[in-house]
């Protein structure tokens, strides 16, 4: 095959439909970031382009992955981030309450945001390698459990109960994917259900206070609730096509807290309306079925659990911020990647786009040989 052929294929196997999408998705962000900035480009709007760029980029690099690259370096990558968790206990970095980060000097560096797409990779090599008839007895679901529960733990007692339930909506969802039978998470969910009274008692006040106030956000309509109740305000007051760009009373007069990260949709909403908010829905919707179609291509087993794994942790960001800025589930501080400020969501998110696209290369690989 000359030089000049491969170039073709090489661009061929990019997914520039995907790259376009959120491309524009993120650019939409950036707007909302601007407005909520009144109109400024800092202090949010221009270092959120600049992490896109340098993001976007990394999981163009990572896309150039092998699969067999991928799943050799999946338990690695795992064992190093719960040596990390471990230090991050002693010698992580403090802020806003819980100890979360690792100071490299040259990074601030979030282990636990890296272990979301990792404990997806982990489970996809586990069950790769596990044996069919395997499948669907308990061997199949302890050591999984184990890989699971240990980086859950680690980053429950941070304390940062949100990440830590994404790990574990993320294994478990990998694990059903995996094809592990329902029954067999019987047991784990009855446990769960019996030890809810002892994790409350365990949980730190502003915890219980976000349950509490989920089920009865008016019960302190000026504290903890304050956030859910202005949230629904700026969305509700929104209508159809919003009150238009720049013009959002409840995040430029500082009623709606966390306006540019947690509650980004919130603030978009009341500008842009229900066409606003169901564009970025429909949007994220598009990517999620991206990642799920290059499961159902993906020629190898790895491949397939990995794929429909990455999909549904971006599915899990997505679903749980819209639910909780909605009211519609405790605030657990998930931002909306690829519109909120900050830049560990977006890693995330991107990290785990990257793999796919390497996913859906392997395949595309094989096609143009």
């Amino acid at each position: 095959m000359s030089d000049r052929s491969l170039v073709p294929a090489a661009l061929a196997r990019i997914p520039w439909g995907l790259l376009l999408l959120v491309i524009g998705l993120t650019g939409f962000g950036l707007v909302v970031l601007y407005s909520a900035a009144g109109g400024k480009l800092m202090p949010w709007a221009l270092p959120q382009g600049i992490r896109f760029a340098g993001f976007l980029g990394g999981a163009l690099v990572l896309s150039r992955i092998s699969e067999d690259q991928l799943k050799a370096v999946s338990l690695w990558a795992y064992v190093i981030l719960v040596i990390m968790l471990v230090g991050v206990e002693g010698l992580g970095v403090v802020g806003g309450g819980s100890r979360r980060w690792l100071d490299l000097k040259i990074i601030r560096l979030q282990p636990s945001e890296l272990m979301k797409p990792a404990i997806v990779l982990v489970l996809a090599r586990f069950y790769s390698i596990l044996p069919a008839a395997e499948i669907r007895g308990l061997s199949a679901i302890w050591p999984a459990a184990l890989l699971v529960g240990v980086p859950f733990a680690l980053v429950l007692v941070q304390p940062d109960l949100g990440t830590a339930l994404m790990i574990a909506f993320g294994g478990v969802a990998t694990m059903f994917l995996a094809g592990v039978p329902v029954r067999l998470f019987a047991v784990g969910i009855a446990a769960a259900m019996a030890l809810t009274p002892v994790a409350l008692h365990f949980m730190h006040d502003y915890q219980r206070n976000r349950i509490e106030i989920f089920l009865n956000p008016e019960s302190d309509p000026l504290g903890t609730g304050y956030h859910i109740i202005q949230s629904k305000i700026a969305i509700g007051s929104g209508g159809v096509a919003g009150k238009g760009f720049l013009q959002g009373t409840q995040s430029h007069l500082d009623y709606l807290p966390e306006g540019h990260t947690d509650f980004a949709f919130a603030t978009m909403a009341e500008e842009w309306g229900l066409i606003g908010g169901g564009g970025i829905i429909l949007a994220y919707v598009c990517i999620i079925g991206w990642g799920m179609n290059v499961a159902f291509r993906a020629p190898t087993r790895f491949g397939r659990i990995a794929a429909a794994g990455l999909s549904t942790t971006i599915f899990f960001y997505v679903a749980i911020n819209l639910l909780m800025v909605m009211g519609l589930a405790p605030v657990v501080g998930i931002p909306l990647p690829l519109v909120s400020f900050g830049g560990s969501a977006m890693m995330t998110v991107l990290i785990c786009l990257g793999f796919l696209m390497a996913i859906d290369r392997q395949r595309m690989r094989q096609r143009y040989r």
